[in-house]
């Protein structure tokens, strides 16, 4: 990389993906501007032109060039800007690695909406769901710092993006991450006890906030 690159995201707050995004530039050590997205009330051109196939943040424009996808572009950083990498060194660890990166993509988020996005028993079978995720990912974690070992690294990027957003799903779904995964709620501290981490990750109450705005919007109370 140049001194003279460009790196921008389209970005908005509250999103875990673009978390994920300024995370991994945030430990690289990668000056870039933020540029938030209005996505209620009304998608940028930007945006439109740069992800027109999905139409959504988190987009990273590195010297103008489009990336979309934030798992891909989080290795698309790691790529670029090598040192101190985030993957680890041997083929299997990595893809060990990219294993349970898929497997927080399909599942927490959409887990996690599942008990804040819903009422009555839906919201029941989706908490249970989020608490048995929890309860696989403490598996993964088992007694080691983070879940490549001694070091922060892709897959603790990937998941302590989703952080913020637990509080809400603990006060919908009545329960406690603490209760249920405690190792897990021992290395979200762990993570956020990281500059790069308590820098980008957005305030939990008012992440909470925004869902019970979100839920009035779409009629749910």
């Amino acid at each position: 990389m140049s001194k003279g690159d460009q790196v921008e995201i389209l970005d908005f707050w509250a999103s875990p993906f673009c978390a994920r995004v300024k995370i991994a530039l945030e430990e690289k050590g990668v000056k870039h501007v933020d540029s938030e997205e209005d996505l209620f009330g009304g998608k940028s051109e930007l945006l439109l032109k740069s992800n027109p196939i999905h139409q959504r943040v988190p987009v990273l424009l590195h010297n103008g060039k489009p990336i979309a996808e934030s798992a891909i572009i989080v290795s698309y950083i790691d790529e670029v800007w090598p040192s101190k990498s985030l993957l680890p060194t041997c083929a299997y660890d990595r893809a060990q690695a990219r294993f349970w990166v898929d497997y927080i993509d399909k599942k927490v988020f959409e887990t996690g909406r599942s008990v804040w996005a819903s009422n009555g028993e839906e919201r029941e079978v989706g908490t249970r769901d989020f608490i048995e995720v929890l309860k696989h990912l403490e598996e993964a974690l088992g007694e080691k710092d983070y879940f490549g070992g001694d070091g922060f690294g892709y897959v603790d990027i990937i998941a302590i993006s989703h952080s913020a957003w637990f509080l809400a799903y603990e006060k919908f779904g009545d329960f406690k991450v603490a209760d249920h995964s405690p190792k897990i709620s021992a290395w979200i501290k762990r993570c956020l006890q990281r500059e790069s981490v308590a820098k980008v990750l957005p305030d939990p109450e008012k992440v909470y906030q925004f869902v019970l705005h979100f839920r009035k919007m779409s009629g749910l109370d």
